[in-house]
C-alpha cells in the first residue's frame, strides 16, 4: 500500500538534516543519509544550491511530491500537470536529498530558456508534427492521393494570420468575424490572440510550393495533416481569447447555413472550445448547435476539455459529435510508449471521449506578437515560425485533418460513418482506461481500410432548450464592471432559446449579416451591448504588429497586447473562463 507524502516518517528523517544545513549546521542523524553538505564538507562534491527548481514526480505521484514539499514549509510556486512537476524554491543540498525520494523522478534548475535557433529539424523534435503524422499514419494516406484536397473545414476560433503556411491564395476563406475587433480593418479577420492559427496549422498548415502527395518524407516543409484542405475561419474570439456562447453558437449557425455556398465544400468543422455547462447536453443550446451541423453532414470535432478527471467539457459531452483527448505519442510509431496526460479530460458516466490524437507539446505556426505569443514566448516558441502547445484543442484540430483526409477518400460518407471509421480503426494504450482514451490513439490509415458501422447514432437529442446561462457555465465576459449574463446574447438581444432552436432546425437562424435580431457581421455592428455602451463606431488600440512583414504588405509599429479601446467609453472587456482548450504553453522543458 502507498503511504501519502505527508504521512512518510521516513523522508520527514532525511529533510531535517538539510533544514539544518541550511541554516548554518551539520547534523547527522543515525539511520539517515548523509546531509549535502557533510558530503560536501568529506570532499564528496558539492551540495546543490539554493533556488527555484522543477521537481518532477514520477507518473502519478504529483500529489505525493507536493505533499513532501509542503510539509516541509517549502513553496511550491505552481504545479505543471502535464510533466508531473511541481516549480519550488529549494534550500542548499535539498535538491540531492529529494532525488533520492522514490517518487521524485528527475530535479533540474528553474533556469531562463534560451529559444532554438532559427533552423528547425523536425526529425529531432519529437513533438513536431512530421513525427506525430508519422504516428497516426497521416502521412500514408497522401502517398495514396489523400491530401484533403477538395475538403473545406470550419474553423470557429480566434481567427488565423496569414502567417507562412497558411498564405497562399486561397488558403483561407474567411467567413464572419463575430468580434468588437471587425469594426476596424486592421484586426478584423485576424488573429490577434494566436490560438487560431495554431490550430489552422495543424489541421491545413501548406509550406508553398510543396506537392503534397510526394512529400510523405519531407522533414523541411511544415504541412498540416490534410496540407490541401482550406480553412473556412469563423472569427469568435479577441485578443486575449474572449467569447460569449452566443458568438459560437451564432458561428456555427452560420457554418450551417453556408456550408454549401457556391465554391464552398465544409465537411468538417472544429470546435477548440468547450464550457463546464450547468445543464444536459438534451437541453444545452450550444450542443444543439453541434447537433444541427452533424445532421447537416458536418463532421463536427470538439476538443474534450484540459480538465483531467473533472469531466468533459460541452459541447464534447454530445454523444452525436466526436470529442477527443489528447495523447502524448512520444513522436513514435509504436504506441506503446504514448501515454494520455493529466490535464486531457476524461468521460464520467457512460458518454467517454470517442479517441484520442496528439495533443501534448505540438508544433504549429507561431503569430509574433499575438497575446499568446507576448505571454508565453519565453517558454512555447520555437523559433521565429514556431509555437509549442499542448491541450484537446491540438488533439481536436488533429482530427479535423484526419477527417479531411477520409471525406476526400470517402465523399459520400456521413458523420457516422466517419467517426465509426476512427473509433473502430483506433488503437488503445495499455494502462490506460477507457475513461482518458476512448477506442484509443487515431490510426489514419486504418480507418481509412474500416468498413463503418452501418447503424445510425441513436442517442437522445438535444433540443436546444435550456438556457444560455446554462451554457455559460464560469465562461463570462465583463465590460465596465458589468457581466454578460443571464438570457441576454453579446449584443444585448433577449435570448429566446427554444425559438432560436426552431429555427437553427430550419436553417434560418442568420438572415443576411443579422442574427437573433443584430447586426453582427464586419463593420455594421449596430446594436447595444449588455453594458448599454453602443459598439459601434469604435476602434481598437495597439492593433497593427511589430516590425513584421505579411506576404503581401507591411506591418506597422504596435503590438497585439494593448486590450482597451481606444474611445474613452470602452475600457476593456475582461474574460473569467479558460473556454479553449488549447491553452497549456507554459512547460520548461518545450524547447
Amino acid at each position: 500500500m502507498h503511504v501519502p507524502a505527508r504521512h512518510d516518517a521516513r523522508r520527514r528523517r532525511w529533510w531535517q538534516p538539510v533544514l539544518a544545513a541550511a541554516t548554518g549546521g551539520v547534523v547527522a542523524m543515525a539511520g539517515s543519509a548523509t546531509p549535502a553538505a557533510a558530503r560536501e564538507s568529506a570532499g564528496t562534491g558539492p551540495a546543490s544550491a539554493a533556488g527555484a527548481y522543477i521537481v518532477r514526480a514520477q507518473p502519478g505521484h504529483l500529489t505525493d511530491v507536493v505533499g513532501l514539499l509542503e510539509d516541509r514549509h517549502l513553496a511550491v510556486q505552481r504545479r505543471i500537470g502535464i510533466i508531473d512537476a511541481a516549480v519550488a524554491t529549494l534550500p542548499p543540498g535539498a535538491a540531492d536529498e529529494l532525488r533520492a525520494d522514490p517518487h521524485v523522478a528527475q530535479i533540474t534548475p528553474n533556469a531562463p530558456i534560451t529559444l532554438q535557433a532559427t533552423g528547425y529539424d523536425a526529425v529531432a523534435d519529437v513533438n513536431s508534427l512530421y513525427n506525430n503524422e508519422n504516428a497516426t499514419k497521416s502521412r500514408q494516406m497522401w502517398s495514396k492521393g489523400y491530401t484533403g484536397a477538395g475538403i473545406d473545414v470550419a474553423l470557429i476560433d480566434s481567427g488565423v494570420a496569414p502567417v507562412a503556411g497558411l498564405n497562399d491564395t486561397g488558403k483561407i476563406i474567411n467567413g464572419p468575424d463575430l468580434t468588437e475587433e471587425s469594426q476596424s480593418t486592421s484586426t478584423r479577420y485576424l488573429d490577434t490572440y494566436g490560438h487560431g492559427t495554431h490550430m489552422a496549422g495543424i489541421i491545413a498548415g501548406h509550406d508553398s510550393g510543396i506537392v503534397t502527395k510526394n512529400a510523405a518524407l519531407n522533414t523541411t516543409a511544415f504541412l498540416g495533416v490534410a496540407p490541401d484542405a482550406r480553412i473556412v475561419s469563423v472569427k469568435v474570439a479577441d485578443a486575449r481569447g474572449a467569447t460569449d456562447v452566443s458568438q459560437v453558437i451564432a458561428g456555427i449557425d452560420w457554418v450551417v447555413q453556408h456550408a454549401k455556398d457556391p465554391g464552398m465544400n465544409v465537411r468538417v468543422l472544429n470546435l477548440s472550445f468547450g464550457t463546464n455547462a450547468t445543464q444536459a447536453y438534451t437541453l444545452d443550446p450550444l450542443a444543439f448547435a453541434a447537433e444541427v451541423a452533424w445532421r447537416n453532414g458536418i463532421v463536427t470535432v470538439i476538443s474534450a476539455g484540459n480538465s483531467g478527471s473533472g469531466g468533459m467539457t460541452n459541447p464534447a459531452t454530445d454523444p452525436y459529435v466526436i470529442a477527443v483527448g489528447a495523447t502524448d505519442t512520444n513522436g513514435t510509431v509504436p504506441i506503446n510508449d504514448d501515454v494520455v496526460p493529466d490535464f486531457s479530460s476524461q468521460g464520467l458516466g457512460t458518454r467517454l471521449p470517442d479517441f484520442i490524437a496528439p495533443g501534448s507539446h505540438i508544433q504549429s505556426l507561431r503569430v509574433p506578437g499575438s497575446y499568446i505569443d507576448a505571454t508565453y514566448g519565453s517558454t512555447g516558441t520555437i523559433n521565429e515560425r514556431f509555437f509549442r502547445g499542448s491541450g484537446s484543442s491540438q488533439a481536436a484540430a488533429f482530427v479535423s485533418g484526419a477527417a479531411a483526409l477520409l471525406l476526400q477518400a470517402n465523399p459520400t460518407y456521413n458523420p457516422d460513418q466517419i467517426k465509426s471509421m476512427l473509433r473502430l480503426s483506433a488503437n488503445p494504450i495499455t494502462g490506460a482506461t477507457p475513461q482518458a482514451q476512448g477506442k484509443g490513439v487515431i490510426n489514419v490509415v486504418g480507418a481509412a481500410n474500416t468498413t463503418p458501422s452501418s447503424v445510425p447514432q441513436s442517442w437522445p437529442p438535444s433540443t436546444g432548450t435550456g438556457t444560455l446561462e446554462g451554457s455559460r457555465g464560469d465562461a463570462h465576459l465583463s465590460l465596465n464592471g458589468v457581466t454578460l449574463s443571464g438570457e441576454v446574447d453579446l449584443m444585448g438581444q433577449a435570448f429566446n432559446s427554444a425559438s432560436m432552436a426552431t429555427l437553427e432546425a430550419q436553417g434560418k437562424s442568420w438572415a443576411g449579416g443579422t442574427w437573433n435580431g443584430s447586426s453582427w457581421a464586419g463593420s455594421s455592428w449596430a446594436g447595444s451591448s449588455w453594458a448599454s455602451a453602443t459598439w459601434t463606431g469604435k476602434s481598437w488600440a495597439g492593433s497593427a504588429w511589430a516590425g513584421k512583414t505579411w506576404a503581401t504588405g507591411t506591418w506597422t509599429s504596435r503590438g497585439w497586447t494593448s486590450t482597451n479601446w481606444s474611445g474613452t467609453t470602452w475600457t476593456g472587456m475582461t474574460w473569467a473562463g479558460k473556454s479553449w482548450t488549447g491553452t497549456v504553453w507554459a512547460d520548461n522543458r518545450w524547447s
